[in-house]
């Protein structure tokens, strides 16, 4: 490429805010390097020339210039002249073009591995490499502030919300009623069909899978395969260009799926991945953050060598001041410019262990985002644990944090595919008090899921004992190995009408345990209409049909069942949303309520109340009473709203099993109302029982029954 001397006369700008911001007749450029002896900004012309200009003022650090004449869409980036030691952690190189770690558009990918490694032979010993990587990686763009308005925030109380995590390709990618053109993209989310169709689930959160620009990591490079999660960030300040159904048009297309979404009231989660990049290894390109500083930005032994507790390559040192102030700025700015609403924070025990320590809750970087005051207002989720022991941390999280709740995830499937005892499952059943009812925590920050993007579907869950990943291209040795699933008689699809009946059973089973259990329930894409991946636990590779969501019927009696399975999902979402007892925001305390009972109350399958000894004994039915009269619910004005009384049972066994309904003080009838013996959890004997009546329990069956307020009282809703 062609590389020109500039003659632009540089004013000196300021160094904050850091990127790129269009100002007084050019743009202020300003990044940070601490060991640089140099910094020269380069601008890429259209034909692929390069235009150096060198950036001489230097405040803490910060290099910066105002450069008349420069205006918005101008691609850039930057060349760092400064110390290359791998001893000590240090490789600057100037052969390499860098991203700037806050563009607001990143353009183009890694076309040639071997121009980005900044290394010759061996990456910790072997010399600087020489060959310029310009036209071989990918170019920060300067960009316009402002954009269409992302429209009112919805606020959903968390102990409302029913969070759906989805990929935005993934979603609309071969949805036949929205426009070829958007499929795959932000505008296909937003797409009044896919608007429709979550509102009509009832859907509160939209969690997406990594939007910040992303890359494949070298391994996958080298094998000619491609990322799909987006777990391999490179720019945590551009959404993914790969996402826009107009190149170029990724921040604007942005902000319009998310005022779409709050149109229809609901909110925006992204998944953040701020524990690694995609530089992978000290054999990894280098692309951005290593060239700058890399000891200021990755994690390195006290030796110089890079440190990793993330099983990505690398890890980003949480207790650097400079990525503390890029996290903070970062999330800032998808907040207040991109509207978003929350966040769900990949492997976060790694931000709350600097210097790859033990884990703090109260680290620099975890506080730094709580004590922020715009961030302090957002959805906060952390997943509690990274790839080492010491960073399982679920339930460990401060006061402002929700968690991925692995436990619940681990009890529901284990007690549905037979395991004895209930012990575990009433604290996951009554929000996991043993995990969050200290610290100040709610039973809302316990995130319920039984399936997530990694792991099983729903519905491969009750078809596979063993993973099947031979498609991934690593000899089925990549995915977890403890899925805790059941195939019930056959691994896979299967004609057998009773296999695919008890399979869909257990499926309502488990979703309609997870959407009737106190805390945030968390639905995976596709579950909800029985989405296979075909044994596939780890489809982070696959941008194909193993993970796009089929939105066409197939003829078979796949669909009847999707169908169904749709059907009961709608039907228990709504039933969740209109019953306050159900998604109570406070612990369940044993406190007396207006009806002279307890608010929480267990039963054995012979009508009577668990002793202490019954915790122990190998069980598989359970009985949970729930007082609706003193749910502890408020509506949005902030008064305390009343519910029914609710009457759960949940039955392993393999054989049906008698149970005697509570006396008269818990009830004066049950009504059945949800049972999941049916296709559509339809009760299949709806009318009223006394109590203190016998009912049949269904093998591996749940059953409901609303005990409904005395006629004088106020009346909620009845759905």
């Amino acid at each position: 490429m062609a590389t020109r001397p500039s003659a632009d006369h540089v004013l000196a700008g300021r160094p904050f805010p850091l990127g790129a911001h269009p100002e007084a007749g050019g743009v202020r450029f300003a990044i940070t390097s601490a060991v640089a002896d140099a910094v020269e900004l380069c601008l890429i012309d259209a034909d692929g020339s390069e235009r150096r200009i060198a950036l001489t003022e230097r405040t803490f650090g910060v290099w910066h210039g105002l450069v008349p004449g420069v205006t918005p869409g101008q691609r850039y980036g930057y060349r760092i002249h400064g110390p290359y030691d791998p001893a000590r952690g240090l490789r600057c190189n100037p052969h390499k073009l860098l991203v700037d770690p806050y563009a607001r558009q990143i353009t183009g990918g890694l076309t040639d591995l071997r121009a980005a490694q900044g290394f010759t032979g061996d990456p910790d010993r072997g010399p600087m490499s020489t060959v310029d990587s310009l036209g071989s990686v990918p170019l920060s763009v300067v960009t316009s502030p402002g954009g269409p308005d992302t429209g009112v925030k919805p606020e959903v109380p968390f102990e409302e919300a029913v969070i759906y995590e989805l990929h935005v390709k993934g979603f609309t990618q071969q949805h036949p009623f929205i426009p070829e053109a958007l499929r795959g993209t932000y505008l296909g989310l937003a797409h009044p069909v896919a608007i429709e169709y979550l509102t009509r689930l009832g859907v509160t959160s939209v969690e997406l899978l990594p939007v910040h620009s992303f890359l494949d990591e070298p391994s996958l490079i080298r094998a000619g395969r491609h990322n799909y999660w987006g777990y391999s960030p490179l720019g945590f300040f551009a959404p993914h260009a790969a996402y826009a159904s107009e190149p170029g048009h990724e921040v604007e297309e942005f902000r319009l799926m998310v005022a779409a979404l709050h149109a229809a009231g609901i909110e925006v989660i992204v998944d953040v991945v701020f524990n690694h990049t995609c530089e992978g290894g000290p054999d990894g390109p280098t692309l951005s953050f290593r060239g700058l500083n890399a000891p200021v930005y990755y994690l390195h032994t006290e030796r110089g060598h890079m440190a990793d507790i993330t099983g990505c390559g690398n890890t980003l040192e949480a207790g650097s001041p400079t990525v503390v102030r890029l996290v903070t700025d970062s999330l800032r700015y998808w907040t207040q410019e991109l509207g978003v609403d929350g966040f769900r924070f990949d492997l976060a025990s790694t931000l709350g262990r600097p210097r790859g320590g033990v884990f703090d809750r109260n680290s620099t970087l975890l506080t730094a985002i709580t004590t922020d005051p715009v961030l302090s207002r957002c959805k906060l989720i952390a997943e509690p644990w990274d790839a080492t022991g010491e960073g399982y941390r679920v339930g460990d999280f401060g006061a402002q944090w929700a968690e991925w709740n692995g436990r619940y995830r681990d009890t529901v499937r284990d007690f549905w595919r037979g395991a004895t005892g209930v012990r575990d499952l009433a604290y996951r059943l009554s929000g996991s008090s043993d995990l969050y009812d200290h610290n100040l925590r709610r039973p809302w920050q316990s995130i319920n899921f039984i399936t997530a993007h990694d792991g099983f579907t729903l519905r491969d869950l009750v078809s596979y004992n063993e993973k099947h990943n031979e498609a991934n291209g690593e000899d089925n040795r990549d995915g977890g190995n403890d899925n805790r699933s059941w195939n019930h008689g056959a691994e896979g699809e299967t004609t057998d009408p009773a296999i695919r009946a008890l399979r869909t059973r257990q499926a309502r089973n488990l979703f309609a345990t997870l959407l009737l259990s106190t805390g945030t329930p968390m639905i995976t894409a596709g579950d909800e209409f029985w989405r296979t991946q075909r044994g596939n636990n780890n489809a982070y590779c696959l941008d194909d049909e193993t993970s796009w969501l089929d939105w066409t019927p197939d003829g078979t009696d796949a669909e009847s069942e999707a169908e169904a399975m749709l059907a009961f999902a709608r039907r228990v979402v709504r039933l969740r949303a209109n019953s306050p007892a159900l998604r109570q925001p406070e612990f369940f305390e044993g406190r007396t309520t207006p009806t002279g009972k307890p608010d929480l109350v267990w039963f054995r399958p012979d009508g009577e109340e668990f002793g202490e000894s019954d915790w122990f004994e190998d069980r598989r039915t359970l009985g949970m009473w729930i007082d609706g009269s003193n749910s502890q619910a408020r509506n949005r004005e902030g008064e305390l709203v009343s519910d029914h009384s609710w009457l759960l049972w949940l039955h392993a066994g393999d054989v049906p099993a008698e149970v005697v309904l509570p006396g008269r003080e818990y009830g004066e009838t049950f009504k059945p109302t949800l049972d999941t013996s049916t296709a559509d959890g339809s009760p299949a004997n709806p009318g009223p029982l006394e109590a203190k009546s016998r009912v049949t329990l269904q093998s591996r069956s749940l059953l409901l029954l609303r005990a409904p307020r005395l006629a004088a009282e106020p009346q909620p809703e009845v759905y």
